[in-house]
């Protein structure tokens, strides 16, 4: 038998996160991962304090952003790779109203510091907007697939990662830790995303799992270095390539791309550019999101050696450094979890 602090199941950004915390707490750790789960590597990446549809504050942004950019300028600096790009955010804007909501916004008193109070009318090839764009600025992207594949092979060297299907039925519970086949923990850590439906400890929580897909186009005549936010977002990649998304599909539960998320976006992306496009990729994922739109945090009610991380939905770039360290000083400092994230607001 192996002894380590902790059992982690799912490599996604909750999983990497908690892993990443354990790590510089000094607290062992092992982690499985099965590749079940694709939504953090297919996600776009983008942090933005700003709910762009209708100008109000993201949930807990600023605390969010404190803690985050950071944390990923830790990671670049641990693994020797850059995966925060800082880019600005343009907001199509689509009517006089829409202008005067920008202006009258701008005065937020959080939102003041990313908006800038004016309308941007500059032209760019291919892109209509008569009504010229509001810009956003201190948002960027996180290249969540690349950063996800560097801290896999981080964590082979140092043997702490098992490439292997979690089996629930091989866990047996003590008081005071947890055995799971060849390993002792004091406590599991499940952030499995869309996988707790088949967890037996987890399951009953109120996912709404929703699919997204995105499409990269290729579009040579295109020339932006700006996320572009309007229908669908365009988001430049580099080389004339950008990924397009992305879709809400609230039935469909596979991480397969389909033609109808694909005809969709296109569809979409067509009432916002005039230049020739070429689609060279395709790819889908399931977000993990809940109910009231609050992460899953904390520590099942019965068995106090299982806890999670869940629920991040389509801001988990932005959440999981957080909530991570909040749940690890939960653990260990018995520090009180927020309300608005613990899991006892459904389980009593």
């Amino acid at each position: 038998m192996k002894q380590v602090d902790y059992i982690i199941v799912g490599l996604g950004l909750a999983g990497l996160s908690f892993s990443r915390e354990l790590e510089k707490q000094g607290k062992s750790f092992i982690v499985y991962e099965d590749d079940s789960q694709h939504s953090s590597k297919v996600a776009g990446g983008m942090y933005n304090p700003i709910i762009l549809k209708r100008f109000t504050p993201v949930w807990d942004a600023e605390n969010q952003l404190k803690i985050a950019v950071p944390f990923y300028k830790e990671l670049e600096n641990l693994l020797g790779a850059t995966y925060d790009t800082k880019i600005p955010i343009y907001r199509l804007l689509t009517s006089i109203e829409e202008q005067n909501n920008w202006f009258a916004t701008c005065d937020h008193p959080v939102l003041s510091q990313y908006m800038i109070p004016k309308i941007i009318k500059e032209t760019f090839n291919g892109i209509k907007s008569p009504f010229g764009y509001g810009k956003v600025i201190g948002t960027g992207k996180i290249d969540t697939a690349k950063l996800i594949h560097d801290y896999r092979l981080y964590l082979e060297k140092k043997e702490v990662i098992i490439y292997s299907n979690f089996e629930y039925k091989a866990i047996q519970h003590s008081i005071k830790q947890v055995v799971y086949k060849n390993y002792i923990a004091s406590k599991i850590v499940f952030c499995e995303g869309y996988g707790i439906k088949q967890n037996p400890y987890f399951n009953h929580l109120p996912m709404q799992e929703a699919k997204g897909e995105y499409i990269t186009i290729y579009a040579p005549d295109l020339n932006i270095d700006f996320v572009l936010k309007s229908s669908v977002s365009i988001m430049p990649l580099g080389g004339h390539t950008f990924k397009i998304g992305a879709t809400f599909n609230w039935n469909d539960k596979t991480n397969i791309p389909t033609e109808k998320g694909k005809d969709e976006l296109v569809s979409k992306l067509k009432t916002l550019i005039s230049v020739p496009f070429e689609i060279i990729d395709q790819v889908a994922g399931i977000r993990p999101t809940v109910k009231d739109r609050r992460p899953l945090v904390g520590i099942h009610p019965n068995h106090t050696e299982l806890a999670i991380i869940n629920g991040l939905g389509t801001r988990g770039v932005m959440i999981a450094p957080t909530v991570a360290k909040e749940l690890y000083n939960h653990i260990e400092n018995e520090t009180k979890l927020r309300n608005e994230i613990n899991i006892s607001r459904f389980t009593g």
